[in-house]
């Protein structure tokens, strides 16, 4: 019944634009503020939801029936969710799945996250597409478009803000846990190697495919130091995925810059473009990002193309301008890097690895939770980087 009663309260989301859309309350009742990117993902909202690289932002779903199979507790891919707002075309009431513990509704409500339903989400993807992503704002208790719309203005953006210190651990801790029934066949020996994953935001599935390779997991704060770092004795230094801005995070860049050299790094999605910061290149943020589990990439060593998952609305900039050449290696402060991986849809760069150095990184998620495995090799590649290390 509480699912049912949400759907009569009038919600509206105002664009900092000015453009209104005008719906029924979905989660918790309240007021909330965030980036508001559009998700291509057909299934998988609750690793969505608790992915948190969203921190700071409000996700629309394209797909516009969501909740259909309701949310279950093995699904997360953190302890919590982090988005700031959830918008769809229609929340599933009553889901039908053997696995499931609870109504989509029920989740948001219990985690306190404001959503909304029964928009045109269509109209707001193009509209995103066309002009941008922007701040907005989701009300359930103020329905003034002209005061909404002044708030979701005034909302602070994600440019320059620090969001990884709000979803990083608060003290270093192992990881055990294997991806289980769920892993996939990797054909090649288990090397038990030690791994520090530094968590700027790091998704549960990433650790479990790490555990999957026979790595020994430590998982270490956003602010730990290189120094830190290396105490552990690692084989090998993880990055992981996370929300923001990568040029909020000079700690973590400096961080990496004293690592690059020291220990073979492996960075994912933010690692990825900490790592390119730390290397000297340069990031910048995309009109509208990439968010979804259905993006092409072409793999430049061997002309493959890899359907991937990605969430990110910052790109490494390679050289001094956007172009970027598989042939041509950038030449940075720490050594030459070479473009590995490009986006079929925009040319980003979405995947590089040092020729002079142990690192290599990718913009998208391997791990891929939800989304295809196309790109599972890559973790097989950070075994291969650490066995030549030790030896």
């Amino acid at each position: 019944m509480g699912a049912q009663m949400s759907t009569m309260t009038p919600a509206i989301l105002a664009l900092a634009d000015g453009t209104v859309f005008k719906g029924t309350a979905l989660g918790a009742s309240g007021e909330t503020t965030g980036e508001v990117v559009f998700n291509t993902a057909l299934s998988g909202y609750q690793e969505i939801l608790t992915d948190p690289s969203y921190r700071g932002q409000m996700v629309t779903m394209t797909y516009p029936h969501i909740g259909n199979y309701g949310i279950n507790p093995e699904d997360n891919e953190s302890k919590q969710p982090w988005l700031a707002g959830f918008i769809v075309k229609e929340a599933c009431p009553y889901p039908s799945n053997w696995r499931s513990r609870q109504s989509l509704d029920e989740y948001l409500r219990q985690h306190g996250i404001v959503g909304i339903q029964g928009i045109d989400t269509r109209a707001l993807t193009t509209h995103l597409r066309d002009h941008g992503s922007q701040q907005g704002l989701i009300s359930h208790t103020d329905l003034d478009p002209a005061r909404v719309i002044r708030k979701a203005r005034e909302a602070p953006g994600i440019v320059g803000r620090d969001l990884v210190k709000e979803v990083t651990c608060a003290k270093t801790y192992q990881w055990t846990e294997s991806s289980g029934v769920w892993a996939q066949p990797n054909g090649h020996a288990r090397h038990p190697f030690k791994v520090v994953a530094f968590d700027f935001g790091i998704k549960y599935n990433i650790l479990r495919r790490l555990v999957d390779e026979g790595y020994d997991v430590t998982i270490v704060p956003a602010s730990t130091t290189a120094e830190e770092a290396l105490a552990l004795n690692p084989d090998g230094v993880f990055l992981s995925n996370g929300p923001g801005d990568p040029e909020a995070v000079p700690y973590a860049i400096a961080a990496v810059r004293a690592l690059l050299g020291r220990k073979p790094l492996f960075g994912i999605c933010l690692g990825h473009q900490i790592m390119g910061l730390a290397l000297g290149l340069q990031t910048y943020k995309l009109k509208f990002g990439h968010h979804g589990a259905n993006h092409p990439v072409m793999d430049l060593d061997t002309n493959k193309v890899e359907i991937t998952s990605q969430n990110h609305n910052f790109a490494v900039r390679g050289g001094d301008s956007a172009a970027a050449s598989h042939a041509t290696p950038w030449t940075t402060p720490h050594g030459r890097v070479q473009l590995t991986h490009q986006s079929l849809n925009d040319d980003a760069v979405e995947g590089m690895r040092c020729l002079d150095l142990p690192a290599y990184s990718v913009q998208y998620h391997p791990e891929a939770s939800p989304g295809p495995h196309d790109a599972g090799y890559l973790f097989e590649r950070f075994t291969k980087l650490m066995a030549k290390g030790k030896a």
